[in-house]
C-alpha cells in the first residue's frame, strides 16, 4: 500500500458505521480545533489590544461569513463531484474535477480579495459599525481578504481529499497552521504591538501554510487525484456539476447569514446583558454544531461515493447511520453544554446576570440541538445523490422563512414578546424542516430506485 493509498477510503463496501466513524472523527477534531484557534485570536486581541480591538474583530464575523458562504458552497459541489467520480472509478473525470476545483478556488480568492480590499469600509458602514471601531475593523478586513485565496485553496483542496475518504491529513495541516497562527498572534500583538492588523496577518500566514500543505499533498498523490499545476483549467462539464450542487448550498448559506442578522436584531431588543449572554452561549453551541456537522459531511461523501459506484442499496443504511450518530452526538454534547453551562459561560464572563441570560439560550437551543443535526444529515443525503436545489428551497422556506415569519407574528404578540420566544423558533423550525426533508428523501429515493436500480 502506498503512502497516499493508506489515507483513502472505499466507502462502497464493508461496515458503514465503522468507516463513517473513522472518517468523521478527524473531521470533527479539525472543526473543533478551528474554533479553538479562533477563540485564541479573540482572547489575544481582547487581553492585549483592548476592548475596541476586540469589538472590531468580532464585528467582522458576520460580514466575512456572508461574503465567503457562496464559495464555501462551491467546495461542497467539488466534494460531491469528486466523490461520485471516485466511487464510479471514472479517473479522467476525477482528474478534470481536481483541476477545475483548484482553478475555481483561485478565481474565488481573487474575486473576494478585490471585494474585501476595496469595499471593506463601505460594507462596514452599511452594517452600522460604530465610528470608534470602524477603522480598526476595516484594517482587519483588508488584510484578511488580501490572503483569502489561501483559505479558498485549502477549503477546496480538503474537500477533494474528503471525497476520497481522507480526513486525517487535513487535520494534520490544520494543526500545524493553527499552532503557527497562535504563535504569530502572540508575536505580532504582544511583541510588535500591531493590534488587529497583527491578528489578521497571523491568520493570513497560517492560511497560506495550510494551503501550501494541501496543494503539496495533492501534487504528491498518485492516480487521478494528483494535482498537476500546468493542467489547471476549468472543464465545462465538471464546472456544470460543481455549480449545480454548490451554488444552491452557497445561496442557502448566504440567506441563512442574512436571516441570522434579523434574529440577532430581535435579541438585541432585550439589552446588553441578554446580548452578551446570547453571544457567549452561541459560542459554546458552536462546538456542538461543528461536531454534528461532521456527520453531515460524512453522509455527503458516503452518499456521493456509493451513488457514483451504483451501490444504491447502501444509501438508506448510510442515512440511518448518519442520523444515529448525529442524534447521539447532539443529545450528549448539547445536554452536557447545559449541565456544565455555568462554568463554561464563566470562561467568557464573570457577570452572574450574563451567565443567567446565557443559560436561558442553552436551555432552549442546546438541549434540543440534535434536531438541527437531524435536519443537516438529511440535507447531506439529498445533496450526495445529486439533489441540491430541493434541500436549499426547503431549508430557506423552513429554517429561514418560517423563523422570520415567527418573529414577524408570534414574537410581536405582547405576551410572547420575550427572548424565550425567539429561541423557541429554532426548535420548531428544525422539526418542520427536517420532516419535509425526510419526505423529500423518500420521494427522491423512490425515483432513484425506478431510474437506476431497475436499469441495472
Amino acid at each position: 500500500m502506498t503512502n497516499a493509498k493508506k489515507y483513502e477510503m472505499d466507502m462502497c463496501s464493508g461496515s458503514i458505521l465503522k468507516k463513517m466513524l473513522i472518517f468523521t472523527l478527524p473531521l470533527m477534531f479539525s472543526s473543533i480545533l478551528q474554533l479553538l484557534f479562533n477563540a485564541a485570536d479573540i482572547v489575544v486581541v481582547g487581553r492585549f489590544a483592548g476592548d475596541n480591538s476586540l469589538a472590531a474583530v468580532g464585528s467582522t464575523t458576520s460580514l466575512i461569513n456572508l461574503l465567503t458562504n457562496l464559495f464555501v458552497g462551491l467546495s461542497i459541489g467539488a466534494n460531491v463531484t469528486a466523490a461520485r467520480n471516485y466511487g464510479a472509478k471514472r479517473e479522467e473525470a476525477l482528474s478534470r474535477t481536481v483541476h477545475t476545483s483548484i482553478t475555481i478556488s483561485l478565481i474565488s480568492g481573487v474575486v473576494l480579495t478585490v471585494i474585501g480590499i476595496f469595499g471593506a469600509k463601505e460594507m462596514l458602514k452599511l452594517m452600522s459599525t460604530p465610528d470608534e471601531i470602524i477603522d480598526l475593523a476595516a484594517d482587519y478586513l483588508r488584510i484578511y481578504f488580501a490572503g483569502i485565496t489561501a483559505s479558498m485553496v485549502y477549503n477546496f483542496g480538503s474537500a477533494l481529499l474528503r471525497a476520497i475518504g481522507d480526513t486525517k491529513r487535513p487535520l494534520y495541516y490544520l494543526m500545524a497552521a493553527g499552532a503557527v497562527n497562535v504563535a504569530m498572534n502572540l508575536l505580532f500583538v504582544i511583541v510588535f504591538k500591531m493590534d488587529v492588523s497583527g491578528v489578521a496577518l497571523a491568520t493570513v500566514i497560517s492560511e497560506c501554510l495550510s494551503a501550501f500543505l494541501v496543494v503539496r499533498c495533492l501534487m504528491k498523490e498518485t492516480g487521478a487525484i494528483k494535482l498537476i499545476l500546468k493542467k489547471l483549467r476549468v472543464h465545462k462539464q465538471e464546472l456544470g456539476t460543481i455549480l449545480r450542487i454548490g451554488l444552491p448550498a452557497g445561496f442557502q448559506g448566504i440567506v441563512f447569514a442574512l436571516s441570522n442578522v434579523v434574529i440577532q436584531s430581535s435579541v438585541n431588543l432585550f439589552g446588553n446583558v441578554v446580548v452578551a449572554g446570547n453571544s457567549a452561549a452561541a459560542n459554546i453551541e458552536g462546538f456542538v454544531y461543528v461536531a454534528m456537522n461532521s456527520f453531515y459531511q460524512a453522509t455527503l461523501s458516503f452518499m456521493s461515493q456509493n451513488f457514483g459506484a451504483g451501490q444504491y442499496k447502501r444509501l438508506n443504511r448510510i442515512l440511518v447511520c448518519g442520523e444515529i450518530c448525529v442524534i447521539a452526538v447532539g443529545v450528549i454534547l448539547g445536554n452536557l453544554a447545559v449541565i456544565f453551562g455555568e462554568p463554561l459561560l464563566g470562561i467568557y464572563t464573570d457577570s452572574p446576570e450574563v451567565i443567567a441570560a446565557g443559560m436561558v439560550r442553552l436551555g432552549y437551543i442546546s438541549r434540543v440541538y440534535a434536531l438541527c443535526g437531524i435536519m443537516d444529515v438529511l440535507v447531506g443525503a439529498l445533496r450526495g445523490i445529486g439533489y441540491s436545489v430541493m434541500p436549499m428551497i426547503v431549508s430557506l422556506v423552513g429554517a429561514c422563512g418560517l423563523r422570520l415569519l415567527w418573529i414577524a407574528t408570534v414574537f410581536q404578540i405582547p405576551e410572547y414578546h420575550s427572548v424565550e420566544t425567539v429561541y423557541l423558533s429554532y426548535a420548531i423550525t428544525w422539526i418542520i424542516t427536517a420532516s419535509v426533508h425526510l419526505l423529500c428523501y423518500i420521494i427522491v429515493r423512490k425515483k432513484v430506485a425506478r431510474k437506476y436500480e431497475t436499469a441495472a
